[in-house]
């Protein structure tokens, strides 16, 4: 797709993305004479809804998986990802560099709906229910943009916790923009903030899409019940305290991340899937467990398939295929039968390799939504689930075990919604519920992107499971990329930090000396 670098955004006019890295760009909008109505601005905050849609499905979720422990590629693959794959990430790489532009034109878009909202606010005529909307659309704009800010803080900037200098070093943070001000005045470009001002950004929009959002709830319009229900379409206050509990989690502010999970847990509107329908979450979509999903339909209106790197529409190749240690650590545990391990995994007798048949596991944690198709080919695009009830459970119990609190109340909660015929465990301090906790964030977000947040949270490195497909008895491992088997990071890696892509850096002279350790 056509990039769009921060400094160009800064210059160009009012574009939007579907922010799916595969799809050209929706098209454009003369913001000065094509939003002077009610319906005109409600048309321009469906574009929050695209941006939220496609952030959430295809490359933007499965690409850090590819980088870490979970999967490897067969040889067959294209060398598709293989950059992220082998571990050799490089500033110039296209998806870097698409990745940071869609992700600062959509926080253009997000600019741009401000504004006007706020123009409309100051409307001397506008109608009571109209400002409950404006009102409204300000709250989902804020919501999104920290949404934009957190992904690229997550990936483009050091972790949090383990930033060098700690979070009040300068040029640690993202190039911050709140307000859409086309400028072909390069010194007017922005540098990197710290991260605590990144991340000060994104609190306070969050707390602003909050207070905003359980304003609208506390109307009489029709619609509020269903924002409140399960696989709402639509952003509530109940996602936001759960993207905020998310925030908290990754800064280390437990007591936050506690409150803000727990409100979502106990207000009762969402439940925890369990053994006997977990799987139906993945294939059929609907289930009580999602407390927003983005809205999708066919043709117009798909995200970016999350689930055709793993299996083909023939079902007989697959670009990556879990490790035999990944299987491993979910066909057998001794808290139960552990429902995820039929819900993410299938084995194929027949993957062709080069005319030659071999017996595999893949995932199929993403199976496809046959009425998401276009056409009558397989495509694996399904309605995403990207803040779930279940991460609230794991985030609490955590904040519990970091808090000295030796409570497992919310993981058995939790537990027995995903092993058959699991017993209630006590743990005997908070660093065995801890250990426990993580291990079940590992094996509930797999194929979700989580994975690489919590290795940098965490400051742990990792090893790709080894191949040995003699001593495994798994014969397709003699098929994997070589350079990719048994990769490991250290603790700490730089590539566990994206590199500021170079053409930002040389489109932008006052980030001159602000590019990531490493690179």
């Amino acid at each position: 797709m056509k990039k769009i670098y921060l400094s160009l955004m800064l210059l160009g006019a009012l574009t939007f993305t579907s922010c799916d890295m595969d799809k050209a760009p929706y098209g454009s909008l003369d913001e000065n004479t094509a939003v002077s109505e009610m319906q005109d601005l409600t048309k321009f905050r469906d574009q929050l809804y695209g941006t939220l849609r496609g952030v959430t499905a295809g490359s933007w979720v499965y690409t850090t998986d590819i980088q870490l422990d979970h999967f490897i590629g067969l040889v067959t693959n294209g060398n598709n990802l293989g950059m992220f794959s082998t571990g050799t990430i490089l500033p110039t790489d296209g998806d870097i560099e698409g990745f940071w532009a869609s992700s600062y034109s959509s926080i253009a878009t997000c600019n741009a709906i401000l504004a006007k909202c706020d123009e409309f606010a100051a409307k001397p005529d506008l109608s009571e229910s109209d400002k409950q909307l404006v009102e409204r659309y300000k709250g989902e704009a804020k919501f999104t943009r920290a949404y934009m800010y957190l992904w690229l803080a997550d990936h483009f900037c050091q972790s949090y916790t383990q930033v060098k200098g700690g979070p009040e070093a300068k040029a640690t943070g993202l190039p911050i923009v709140t307000t859409y001000n086309p400028t072909s005045d390069f010194t007017k470009y922005p540098s990197r903030s710290t991260l605590k001002e990144t991340f000060n950004l994104i609190n306070s929009d969050l707390s602003e899409a909050y207070t905003a959002l359980k304003a609208y709830e506390a109307t009489n319009n029709k619609d509020v019940a269903a924002l409140l229900q399960p696989c709402a379409i639509y952003l509530s206050s109940y996602a936001v305290e759960a993207l905020q509990a998310r925030v908290a989690l990754l800064t280390g502010d437990w007591a936050t991340a506690k409150a803000k999970a727990e409100s979502v847990i106990e207000n009762g509107n969402y439940s925890l899937a369990n053994t006997s329908n977990y799987k139906e979450m993945w294939e059929d979509e609907n289930s009580s467990e999602p407390i927003f999903r983005p809205f999708m339909s066919s043709p117009s209106e798909i995200g970016g398939s999350t689930g055709a790197l793993f299996l083909s529409d023939n079902q007989q190749s697959a670009q990556y295929i879990p490790t035999f240690g990944t299987v491993l650590s979910y066909a057998d545990s001794e808290k139960g039968s552990d429902v995820r391990f039929e819900a993410f995994f299938t084995e194929y007798d027949n993957i062709v390799i080069d005319g030659e048949g071999f017996d595999s596991y893949v995932f199929n944690k993403y199976p496809g939504n046959d009425a998401l198709k276009v056409g009558q080919t397989k495509n694996f695009v399904n309605m995403m689930k990207p803040l779930r009830l279940s991460e609230m459970y794991l985030i609490s119990a955590e904040a519990d075990a970091r808090l000295n609190n030796n409570n497992p109340a919310r993981l058995n909660e939790f537990c027995a919604n995903r092993y058959s015929g699991y017993e209630t465990h006590t743990y005997e301090n908070a660093k065995k519920l801890l250990d426990a906790v993580l291990e079940e964030r590992n094996k509930e977000f797999i194929g979700e992107g989580m994975r690489w947040s919590d290795i940098r949270r965490l400051n742990i490195g990792f090893q790709r499971y080894k191949s040995n497909p003699d001593e495994d008895g798994y014969p397709i491992y003699s098929q994997v990329v070589l350079s990719a088997d048994g990769i490991v990071y250290d603790a700490g890696d730089h590539r566990l930090t994206w590199p500021i892509p170079k053409r930002e850096l040389d489109s932008n002279p006052n980030l001159k000396g602000q590019q990531n350790p490493g690179y």
